[in-house]
């Protein structure tokens, strides 16, 4: 199996505007393809813009989904992969013919749509449904999955997901710097971003810090770590409707260690190259061996009740 050689992507994208956030998808495409990546990776929902969703009507969410793969964003995604020869990933509203809506998330190249997953645990509108399947899918000789950002919070799913064959797994997120009812969790302060270029360290220490990267960094290593894939982590940076997001957009190895991730305050893209010898070499693969799932399979496959709710609605944090 040849290596596999993946870029991910930080970007401020535009609520509504897929003109705009399109452009930048090809620039940062252009820019990934001359530097040897074979697939780049956006965050959820960056052709669309992401927060904002959460305001609108089912009709005008309704406006600004498309049909996948017949939607003007596919096409002009798989325009994108032709002219750079490389494999894109990115986020968008989807409708169906019955007009429901869904959070979607899809790999193009140059030939067509190579697949499209469903976000199964979606709560930005209540008019958007969740997915019902895993997806896996051929990348250039890998066996890939998606899981889009609230999915990886759910343990079973990035389990299940290797346990279907995924080596790297493509993770999506718009996250972080969000009130959480985690320790110190909470916004980020838009001014610190309009003030970056002349005082970046307070933005950065907001950044780093337990509202951001500090909270990503106990539990997505694990991710990569536990089941022996790559995960590939992609993420937004800059305003994002009325929200400010932190970027640290990375790619991780199966033993949990981060080969790549954006620093800068700004647009931004990383490559790292994936070998197949770490699916095997890390502990992860030797977990997934000495599994037993007749002690577990009747309590993990049991329904638990939870209370908590998801929101990231500012007047639920007032």
């Amino acid at each position: 199996m040849k290596n596999l050689i993946v870029a991910t992507a930080q970007f401020e994208n535009k609520s509504g505007d897929k003109a705009y956030n399109l452009d930048v998808i090809n620039e940062l495409s252009a820019r990934a393809a001359k530097m040897g990546a074979n697939a780049i990776a956006f965050h959820e929902c960056s052709i669309t813009g992401y927060t904002f969703a959460r305001k609108l009507s089912k009709e005008q969410l309704l406006d600004i989904a498309e049909y996948i793969p017949e939607g003007p964003s596919i096409y002009n995604l798989q325009e994108i992969a032709k002219a750079h020869n490389i494999a894109i990933l990115a986020g968008l509203f989807e409708k169906d013919v019955n007009d429901n809506l869904y959070k979607a998330y899809v790999c193009v190249d140059k030939n067509g749509l190579l697949a499209k997953h469903r976000k199964l645990h979606p709560f930005i509108n209540p008019h958007l449904l969740p997915g019902k399947q895993y997806t896996i899918f051929d990348l250039y000789g890998w066996k890939c999955g998606i899981l889009i950002c609230y999915d990886n919070n759910i343990i079973e799913n990035v389990r299940a997901t290797t346990l279907l064959g995924a080596q790297a797994i493509f993770m999506p997120h718009v996250t972080m710097c969000t009130p959480s009812t985690r320790p110190r969790a909470g916004f980020v302060d838009p001014e610190l971003w309009i003030n970056r270029h002349n005082a970046p360290e307070p933005l950065r220490r907001e950044f780093d810090g337990p509202k951001g990267r500090e909270w990503l960094m106990r539990w997505l290593p694990a991710r990569a770590y536990d089941n022996a894939i790559y995960a590939i982590f992609s993420n937004p940076i800059g305003m994002d409707d009325d929200q400010l997001k932190n970027g640290c957009s990375m790619i991780l190895d199966p033993f949990g260690e981060i080969l790549s991730e954006c620093r800068s305050l700004d647009n931004e893209i990383v490559i790292s190259e994936l070998s197949a010898d770490k699916l095997s070499l890390a502990g992860g693969y030797r977990y997934i061996k000495a599994r037993r799932p007749a002690l577990y399979s009747h309590i993990i496959g049991q329904e638990h009740s939870s209370e908590q709710k998801v929101s990231w609605m500012k007047e639920d944090f007032k």
